[in-house]
């Protein structure tokens, strides 16, 4: 729990593991263009995706901690692995905050599918997690669109490294995409916050397979209407001043040039960046991980 109400005027808080968030970012500042906002990337961390569950639960609370000690009113996860695995006990750790979190479109792919077949590009975390198999099974009931899972190793860390859209990413995306294909799959869901960085990249190797008419969902649209509809809910839209002065800090716990690149590239931006040293789960100390 906040120890007082926080202000329309407060920032809200976005969080990743890495540079992935970035994709939500960009919906929120264009929906939500009055709203102070702090981004935060857990690049010294990353990915979450191949971590235990309760050491990414812990993660996720330490990460949102930090953005609530910078005055956050209202925190996005925007993160599919952390969301599966961390967001029921974020809520339960502060009741009656805004906060939202991400999960793969698979209603709206569901929606679209002509063939009744959707891929879903994603996290192993995400698609072991017991909160996506529920909805996966309850849209299949719904809907009876099959859902084709595809766990993309590797991916994470790649993007992470800026590296969108070279001979080796085509390379890696083509082994997760074209399966798909293959299996009839004419929808695929970007199953993770990072995956929308690599759309292009995606779009070119249908196309060089000769799909270029499969869809692409992402939820980052999604996610910026759900916190705008909590946060009028609470009465904590920052209205138009005329000031024009909303306000962007970025955070990372790797090097800030990495996160500034990003955002200068990726979003057209140049905030300021922090570098900030956040304590291991206690879990990891004694992992054999590191």
């Amino acid at each position: 729990m906040t120890a007082s109400l926080p202000s329309a005027h407060a920032p809200v808080g976005i969080f990743d593991s890495g540079l992935g968030g970035l994709s939500v970012l960009r919906h929120i500042h264009a929906q939500l263009p009055h709203e102070h906002l702090l981004y935060f990337a857990d690049s010294g961390f990353a990915p979450y995706g191949d971590k235990p569950e309760p050491i990414v639960i812990e993660r996720v609370l330490t990460v949102a901690q930090y953005l609530l000690g910078q005055g956050a009113k209202a925190l996005v996860v925007a993160c599919n692995t952390a969301t599966v695995a961390a967001v029921r006990e974020l809520r339960e750790r502060h009741p009656g905050m805004p906060i939202v979190g991400v999960e793969p479109g698979l209603k709206p792919a569901a929606a679209l599918s002509k063939s009744g077949k959707v891929g879903v590009l994603a996290t192993e975390r995400t698609l072991r997690g017991a909160k996506f198999l529920a909805l996966r099974d309850q849209i299949h009931r719904d809907s009876g669109a099959e859902f084709l899972l595809q766990p993309c190793i590797g991916l994470v860390d790649m993007i992470e490294t800026g590296d969108l859209d070279s001979e080796a990413m085509r390379a890696m995306l083509a082994r997760y995409v074209w399966p798909l294909i293959d299996h009839g799959a004419d929808t695929l869901v970007l199953g993770c916050t990072h995956y929308p960085l690599v759309r292009d990249a995606i779009e070119r190797v249908l196309a060089a397979y000769g799909a270029p008419g499969v869809a692409l969902v992402d939820t980052g649209d999604a996610v910026a209407r759900q916190l705008a509809r909590l946060l009028a809910a609470d009465a904590l839209l920052r209205a138009d001043d005329g000031t024009n002065d909303a306000a962007l800090t970025g955070y990372t716990t790797a090097g800030a040039a990495t996160l500034t690149t990003a955002f200068n590239s990726l979003l057209g931006i140049d905030p300021t960046v922090r570098e900030v040293d956040l304590p291991l789960p206690a879990g990891w100390l004694s992992s054999p991980h590191i």
